[in-house]
């Protein structure tokens, strides 16, 4: 049986026609790092009624340059922001070349300062620059990063036991890693950056097949901007009154709870943005937590509902899916953690 992830179990339960309700509506209110109040200036030309349905769109220019974000419709953005759960201070400047190259990944998380890390999510090292820079100027075109992999062929092994239990995490049994390795650890920082910060803002994770091991690059529609969609909380376990759903041989052995934390789990990186006209970068890198409240404009407009139960943002929303980033425990009697690029 091939598996079937939180995402793909409810697109086959709306292909069948099965109906589920989602009995439990979660009021949570983690501490959140961002702000009541709008980082731009809105133009009044927009009327205070609302129109139309958000977009990813819509949310993707709210982390852009201020132009890009003064676009968006006023009570909109306004809800939007309410849905942003920073891990990493959304108050960065822009910055020159020389500077941003100086930054490495040498260090882990936890053997950096705080702004030390911070920084490394406004100004990446320069693989990761110049990578995002392709992304834009190539229009999008996931070409750019399949052509910046390794081409060795890395067979994905057993994972925290998964194949005894006929468990298929990864949309294929191999994967590929970067061939700049400076590119493989900075993913390996996002990962482990999520796990360390997640509980400020009320999201706790394990870096386990279960709960948080994988997310989507893509290359955002319209700009191209570089991007990855994460997904926590992968395989709830199964109770009857809180989430009856069968999810097949990877939620087997679950311990991963059905509580409030789902409203989080879709966490969104995004890459510095360089304009499409000159070398200067027109806005700097993202980490923000999403929150699918049920009382919130994201889970209101940008869910399907078939999935509000697993509150699911579907990374194909975003733009151009590249490869899954799946960073995977395959260590057989202590912790090794690696790279799957599939």
């Amino acid at each position: 049986m091939k598996f079937l992830s939180l995402s793909s179990t409810l697109k086959l339960a709306l292909l069948f026609s099965l109906s589920f309700t989602s009995t439990s509506s979660f009021s949570s209110n983690p501490k959140s790092s961002s702000s009541s109040s709008l980082p731009f200036s809105l133009s009044s030309r927009f009327l205070p009624s609302r129109t139309h349905k958000a977009t990813v769109a819509d949310l993707l220019s709210l982390l852009g340059p201020k132009d890009q974000a003064s676009k968006v419709d006023f009570n909109e953005a306004r809800d939007i922001w309410s849905c942003f759960k920073f891990l990493v201070p959304f108050d960065a400047k822009l910055e020159d070349d020389v500077l941003v190259k100086r930054r490495s990944m040498i260090s882990g998380v936890g053997q950096r300062r705080e702004n030390e890390e911070n920084e490394l999510i406004w100004w990446p090292p320069t693989p990761v620059l110049e990578l995002a820079r392709l992304s834009v100027d190539s229009g999008g075109d996931p070409g750019v990063i399949h052509r910046a992999l390794d081409p060795t062929i890395i067979p994905v092994p057993d994972v925290e036991g998964s194949k005894e239990c006929r468990c298929e995490l990864t949309r294929t049994p191999y994967g590929w890693n970067f061939m700049n390795e400076e590119l493989n650890a900075y993913l390996v920082f996002l990962f482990e950056m999520i796990a360390s910060r997640g509980p400020s803002v009320g999201l706790n994770v394990s870096l386990s097949r279960y709960d948080f091991f994988h997310g989507h690059l893509f290359l955002a529609k319209d700009t191209g901007r570089l991007g990855i969609l994460f997904h926590a909380k992968e395989y709830p376990a199964y109770e009857e009154k809180v989430f009856p759903l069968n999810m097949g041989y990877c939620q087997t052995g679950s311990d991963v709870a059905y509580d409030s934390t789902m409203n989080l789990r879709n966490i969104l990186w995004l890459a510095p943005m360089p304009s499409n006209s000159s070398k200067a970068w027109v806005a700097p890198g993202v980490l923000v937590v999403l929150d699918a409240r049920p009382d919130g404009i994201i889970y209101r407009d940008l869910i399907p509902d078939y999935v509000q139960i697993a509150r699911t943002l579907y990374e194909e929303y975003f733009g151009e899916v590249a490869v899954d980033v799946n960073y995977l425990d395959v260590g057989s009697k202590s912790p090794d953690y690696q790279i799957f690029l599939c």
